[in-house]
């Protein structure tokens, strides 16, 4: 077996200055455009438009930390990813839950976006709710999330059992930040209402301004999140495309449309991708736009989808699955969290294979 390249991490004199920069812009947008800006001229609302752009980035410096690649110090790496993610606008133990849930069940049963199974639904039922999560639902899933912040411990749980389905991750996903990171979510979640309640009042009559421009990140966020894996092949979870943007644009989005590299490689900081991409022989499915856009065709049977001949499977029961997730939140039980194998490490005995079962250390 060929060991896949050795993790990397931002360096503190990027990443610190790119961090900056992102919650530079998240101030002007919530406090120094409707305190001193809009009352001198209203067109400095069109400043909004290019702003809303910028959440791409903002995302993939959150996603950077999510995976602990932000910088090495693991403590000034959380705290950045939960500034970044307060400015997002959802607790970062939600985020981080979610996205590893991500990488875990990506393309299996419990994490098909557009596949609908036709011996149980069709098209036309599956086609509203596939929508609205493809034109903001998504990231307004995210944002709700907060009222969460006064549900107890207990309620959480029985939420968990609600909600837990052969077809979803919602169930594992309450229970590990009931868990591990409840504290953690409710200080977030309150700075999070504190922030934007106060971006609302600073608005004040101007206030639909700013609820256009978190509109358009919702739309911005939700319909670039599933095209990096629309149409993909199932039971795959190290499935994912890469999707080609001039390099400009490549650099803007920290080349988070190297996303078949980042799945086979979740270790490797956004600035090693490239190098891997290379390395690796790798080449583009697609464009970017045409990803974005083919998703408007909607779901699709799973009929139609490849089901590739060796299958990734990921071990049962799922408590295995989920206590997987977990040690890579719990920054304080180990310092390599292995999804099994971390970046450049050789795989457990009895999980030898492609080296593409390798998941960021934390």
């Amino acid at each position: 077996m060929t060991p896949g390249p050795t993790r990397t991490y931002g360096a503190t004199t990027t990443s610190f200055p790119l961090v900056a920069l992102a919650l530079g812009l998240l101030v002007c947008q919530l406090f120094v455009l409707p305190l001193w800006l809009l009352p001198r001229d209203a067109a400095w609302g069109w400043s909004l438009v290019p702003l809303a752009l910028a959440n791409t980035p903002l995302w993939s410096l959150t996603h950077e930390s999510i995976h602990g690649s932000l910088l090495r110090d693991r403590d000034w790496n959380d705290r950045l990813g939960r500034a970044l993610a307060i400015g997002y606008g959802a607790p970062f133990a939600l985020l981080k839950a979610g996205h590893l849930l991500h990488h875990r069940f990506s393309r299996t049963p419990r994490e098909r976006t557009e596949v609908f199974d036709p011996s149980a639904t069709s098209w036309g039922r599956r086609a509203p709710a596939y929508y609205l999560r493809l034109f903001g639902g998504l990231y307004l899933a995210e944002v709700v999330s907060v009222l969460l912040l006064f549900v107890p411990r207990r309620g959480w749980l029985a939420l968990a059992r609600h909600v837990d389905s052969p077809t979803s991750v919602s169930a594992q996903l309450f229970e590990i930040v009931a868990s591990r990171r409840l504290r953690v979510f409710r200080i977030d979640a309150a700075m999070i209402i504190v922030v934007y309640a106060g971006a609302f009042w600073t608005f004040g009559a101007d206030y639909w301004m700013l609820l256009a421009a978190l509109a358009g990140r919702a739309f911005v966020v939700s319909v670039a999140d599933n095209a990096y894996h629309y149409g993909t092949e199932l039971d795959a979870p190290l499935e994912a495309m890469n999707l080609q943007l001039p390099r400009p644009l490549e650099l803007f989005v920290l080349a988070f449309n190297l996303h078949g590299v980042h799945h086979r490689y979740p270790g490797l900081a956004w600035h090693s991708l490239r190098s891997a991409f290379e390395n690796d022989g790798a080449r583009f499915e697609m464009g970017w736009f045409a990803a974005v856009g083919r998703q408007i065709e909607g779901p699709i049977s799973e009929r139609d989808l490849k089901v590739p001949g060796v299958v990734e499977e990921t071990p049962e029961p799922d408590r295995e699955n989920r206590r997987a997730v977990e040690s890579v939140l719990d920054r304080d039980d180990q310092k390599r969290a292995r999804l099994p194998v971390a970046a450049g490490e050789q795989p457990p005995a009895g999980e030898r294979g492609d080296n593409r079962y390798e998941v960021a250390e934390q």
